[in-house]
Order: structure tokens, then C-alpha cells, then sequence
């Protein structure tokens, strides 16, 4: 977060005199981001505020505003509205950029290929991976590794509802070391086989 004060003077200024503009540039650590829906949504109800995006990306979002007309405040309110939640505790931040990672880690897993995720996500985030386990363990009551798993299930029903890949296909894509270990896991998570959960929810 920075802060800077401009000193503005001329035409614009009331009676000729300087005005401080106290522009604030900051980057918003926002929880609940998960889809590309989500970034377009966050952008547009920052800009109908009067926050100037310059970037915004699964969990945060690089803005300026003048911290004389639009407070932070206002911008968690606006983010409420939609189901976000603007995130200033540290660690809280910190385990929401674990899952943001982990989102697009299973989006491109089949272009990965094997990925060791205690590595990647010390590499992504800078941060030895037992601290990572740790923090998010405490946090969200569950590990790491389970919060994957999950990911990548939800992954899995929304290929089986399109009926657009194969479950050799599916397996391969999430990397998954054979169909057996993907309908083992999956019918552990939702009580129910890979067919069976397709039969009921195709699209």
C-alpha cells in the first residue's frame, strides 16, 4: 500500500488555489475469487465506485483511488455484495493465495504433468511448504492435500455433467495415476461412482 499526495493547482482548483489530492495505490487481497466470472465481476463494481483497476487476478485486484472520496470501507462493502470479502489479515491473505494457486494448479495440471505440490507451492509463494501446511491446516481445518482433492472432485462433476471426455481422458487431464485411483477417490468424496453421478447429472 502506498500513499501519495499530489499538490494541484490552476483552472481546476477553486479560486486559483492548490488542492492535495491523497491518492492511494494498494493492492486489494480479496477471498473468494475463484472463476474468471469472478475477476470480471470485481473489476466492474470497483469501477462503477471510482476505483481506477489497473490489474485484477484470481485474489487480488492493483487499484488507485482518492482516499478522500472512497474508503476501504466502501470498497469491502461493494465486495460483499457479490459473495467476496476483502482480506487484511496476513495470514488469512496468505491462505487465500494457497488456494488461489491450487485453483489454477488443477486448471493446468495436464500441461504440468506430475507436479510435486508441496515444491510448486513454495516456489509460487516463497514460503517453506511445513509453514504453508501449518498456517492452512489451522485455518480451514483441514490439510493441504484433502483441499486438493476436493478441487479436484468439483473438477471432475463438471466434466462428467458436459459428457465431453472419456474417463480415461478425465483421469489423464487431472493427473490422476489411473482410472481405478480417479473412481476410488471420487466414490470415497461423494458415495457415488463415477457412472452413477454421470447418469444423474449430464447435461
Amino acid at each position: 500500500m502506498a500513499l501519495i499526495r499530489v499538490l494541484c493547482s490552476g483552472r481546476g482548483s477553486k479560486n486559483g488555489l492548490s488542492q492535495v489530492l491523497n491518492i492511494m495505490f494498494q493492492t486489494l487481497h480479496i477471498q473468494d475469487m475463484v472463476c474468471p466470472r469472478c475477476v470480471r465481476v470485481v473489476r466492474e463494481d470497483l469501477e462503477k465506485l471510482g476505483v481506477q483497476v489497473k490489474h485484477v487476478e484470481l485474489g487480488l485486484a492493483e487499484v488507485t483511488y482518492d482516499e478522500r472520496e472512497i474508503s476501504l470501507a466502501q470498497i469491502a462493502q461493494v465486495l460483499e455484495k457479490n459473495g467476496f470479502a476483502l482480506l487484511e489479515d496476513k495470514d488469512q491473505q496468505l491462505i487465500e493465495q494457497i488456494k488461489t494457486e491450487l485453483i489454477q494448479l488443477v486448471d493446468q495440471l495436464e500441461e504440468k504433468e506430475h507436479v510435486n505440490t508441496s515444491e510448486y507451492l513454495s516456489r509460487q509463494l516463497g514460503v517453506n511448504y511445513p509453514q504453508l501446511s501449518r498456517l492452512f491446516s489451522h485455518h480451514e481445518g483441514l490439510t493441504i492435500e484433502k483441499y486438493l482433492i476436493q478441487l479436484k472432485i468439483m473438477k471432475v462433476k463438471e466434466y462428467l455433467k458436459y459428457d465431453q471426455l472419456s474417463i480415461k481422458e478425465i483421469a489423464y487431464k487431472l493427473d490422476y495415476s489411473s482410472t481405478a485411483h480417479l473412481s476410488r477417490q471420487f466414490k470415497d468424496h461423494t458415495g457415488m461412482t463415477l457412472s452413477d453421478f454421470k447418469k444423474e447429472n449430464a447435461i
